[in-house]
């Protein structure tokens, strides 16, 4: 199953940037490339809204490569899981973005 994450920024450019370098990192590491999709920008009261899909290759080199980071994390499923590793892995990265699950 893809996971689908909505993330939301106050400031979509610097963001965006960021995000993009820090997941062609991620994507080094794991050897996933091409690996997400992110959705067109929608933005509501001063925040800016967009999705990020992950492909399999990337989401389970990732869940493959930190699997004993993930199995840390507080969460009912792997899904939230991963959403919580993925927020701390670009907050790590300089991105102040809020992240959760898209149903």
């Amino acid at each position: 199953m893809d996971i689908v994450l909505e993330i939301g920024t106050k400031n979509y450019e610097d963001d965006l940037f960021l995000i993009k370098k820090a997941m062609s990192h991620m994507e080094s590491l794991v050897s996933g490339y091409n690996g997400y999709v992110l959705s067109e920008p929608s933005p509501k009261f001063g925040w800016t809204f967009f999705k990020m899909r992950f492909k399999p290759n990337l989401q389970n080199g990732i869940t493959e490569k930190f699997s004993d980071m993930l199995v840390k994390y507080q969460g009912n499923d792997e899904a939230e899981k991963f959403a919580k590793f993925i927020a701390d892995y670009f907050m790590s990265k300089g991105c102040e973005v809020k992240i959760k699950i898209s149903d």
